[in-house]
């Protein structure tokens, strides 16, 4: 998929990323049971700034899927579904502070920058934990999740991934960064 500019897609760029996520929401029914694709398309096409950010976390490894309906705002919400943090999204630091408190061996982003950028919120970890409710997610890597402001204010933040069976939140320096850490975004539409 080419990349896509001022946050605007092009028709045939819209209708690849339809397609794709059509596919993606057919092959993966248990994320989603008893919704319509019909009606999250017709949702999405009438929200194009959405379809852009949902480019953004394809393009970047994401996967995005339909993991829920919000009966009172009658929005989609969508996850990053990939196996592992998106690989376009590790070696991020937690947020721009961290990155700017940073003296050595900064890291190219960070999570809460480029998840602003991409249109996108990070996990919290309710949505984290629903999310490992669906599959297993992050066997091999990990994903900065959204961190409550009083562990924030301490220098810290919080990160999930998958081993022995469960799912775990633990910390982190909110301005330490590794190979194998991302970030997943949600998206409602």
């Amino acid at each position: 998929m080419a990349v896509a500019t001022n946050k605007k897609l092009t028709a045939k760029q819209q209708e690849d990323l339809l397609n794709h996520l059509k596919a993606r929401f057919e092959k993966n029914m248990k994320r989603h049971a008893g919704l319509d694709w019909a009606k999250v398309q017709a949702r999405l096409i009438s929200k194009p700034e959405k379809l852009w950010s949902l480019s953004e976390m394809e393009l970047t490894g994401g996967e995005p899927d339909v993991v829920g309906f919000d009966k009172k705002s009658g929005e989609y919400v969508f996850y990053d579904c990939s196996a592992e943090s998106p690989a376009g999204r590790r070696s991020f630091c937690y947020d721009p502070e961290a990155l700017a408190a940073r003296k050595e061996n900064k890291p190219k982003h960070s999570a809460v920058g480029k998840a602003k950028e991409m249109g996108i919120k990070l996990l919290t970890e309710s949505q984290y934990r629903a999310l490992q409710a669906l599959g297993h997610f992050d066997q091999k890597t990990s994903s900065w999740l959204a961190t409550p402001d009083d562990i924030r204010d301490l220098g810290g933040a919080i990160f999930g991934d998958y081993r022995y069976g469960k799912a775990f939140v633990y910390h982190n320096g909110a301005d330490s960064y590794y190979a194998a850490r991302g970030f997943r975004g949600a998206l409602t539409v």
